[in-house]
């Protein structure tokens, strides 16, 4: 095998395909990433067994043919390369190993055979639609800071996307939790999409696909069957497992009825939050919030680092009210706030609170409260 492809090129399609790549491997050939050179063009290809990541770009071919070299070794080594520069690598029959020339430069990787790389098997993905990049970012931004951690719960680990109803209005609505808090965020529901079964993106999969995101302009293909999902983001396609597991009953934690409301300006209360933070324990990192009549006094009580405060003015008029959360977790909802209002929707201090967007009727955000 031997091509020459323009360094950029070269530098963008392994910056794609190399963040799938696990930095420390027990099977050896996942840690490469496969070359396979036909035509005009050179693809892509890595792979962590659970998801795979395929990018095609235009190359000069001189000899067809395959091989695997270490995927993050060649990434950065195309990444200090000179700008403009030329980059040919070749796999000559009788060398085991892979070199790479452009300039002066000249390297020589340890290839592993093709033949050993492993290939996610295709199935048939029944439900193929398209869609905007930029409302398949907003979902994906608007939830997945929810997304569990905890592995014990693993139907939490990922962004459930299903067909939903709003409003007598078919929607494809993007739903994470952790238990503590949910976000869910919802866009028109695309033409293809009615017969989409409802799946749990993991959040590998979610990270890396709004990575290839970031590259796209126009709209995505998006194909899922039961089992895959797969986005299409022109030469690059993202192939990945679904979380085989049932996502609970959201709607049932979602209160509707709070009927005590503050209206807030996001930026400073943002600032505030993050302020009085400062000296909140580690663990619990809890904020008082205690409403009254057109005002929240923020509160950290740390019996290690002392006492803050901070009032700041809030649309309120019902019974005064304390209640604690997790200072972080007000960040990252404030955080996806597009309006310049925060709505929180109280019941009690023992009960959910539901906040939303003043600049987004699309997205809204639960938070469990914490006793102070």
């Amino acid at each position: 095998m031997k091509l020459t492809i323009e360094r950029a090129a070269l530098l963008k399609a392994l910056g794609h395909v190399q963040a799938v790549v696990e930095r420390r491997n027990t099977i050896p050939i996942l840690s490469n990433v496969l070359i396979e050179a036909s035509g005009d063009q050179a693809r892509f290809t890595a792979t962590d067994l659970d998801m795979e990541i395929v990018e095609a770009t235009g190359a000069r071919v001189d000899r067809e043919g395959m091989v695997t070299a270490p995927a993050h070794t060649l990434y950065e080594i195309a990444r200090k390369l000179p700008d403009g520069a030329d980059v040919t690598l070749e796999m000559a029959s009788d060398d085991p190993r892979m070199s790479l020339s452009a300039g002066r430069s000249r390297f020589n990787l340890p290839a592993l055979p093709p033949s050993d790389f492993p290939v996610m098997p295709s199935e048939d993905l029944a439900v193929t639609f398209q869609a905007p990049a930029d409302q398949m970012a907003r979902l994906i931004d608007k939830t997945r800071f929810a997304v569990s951690t905890e592995e014990t719960r693993y139907y939490l680990n990922g962004i459930h996307i299903h067909v939903a109803d709003r409003d007598r209005r078919p929607v494809l609505r993007a739903v994470a939790t952790d238990g503590h808090r949910l976000a869910l965020a919802e866009m028109q529901l695309p033409s293809g999409a009615e017969a989409m079964a409802a799946i749990i993106v993991p959040r590998k999969a979610v990270n890396e696909i709004r990575r290839l995101l970031e590259d796209a302009n126009d709209d995505v293909t998006v194909s899922v069957s039961e089992g895959k999902i797969r986005f299409g983001f022109g030469a690059a396609v993202l192939t990945s497992k679904l979380i085989d597991g049932s996502f609970p009953d959201y709607e049932r934690v979602i209160p509707r009825g709070n009927d005590k409301l503050m209206r807030v300006d996001r930026a400073p209360f943002a600032q505030a939050v993050d302020r009085v933070a400062t000296i909140s324990q580690e663990k619990s990192r809890s904020i008082k919030l205690s409403m009254s009549q057109g005002q929240v006094v923020l509160t950290v009580n740390n019996p290690e680092s002392g006492q803050a405060s901070e009032e700041l003015s809030a649309d309120y008029s019902s019974d005064e009210m304390h209640i604690g959360f997790n200072a972080r977790y007000l960040l990252d909802v404030a955080a996806q706030i597009g309006g310049d209002e925060v709505v929180f929707e109280f019941n009690d201090s023992a009960s959910p609170t539901r906040v939303t967007d003043s600049g987004d009727p699309d997205a809204e955000y639960v938070l469990m409260p914490l006793r102070v």
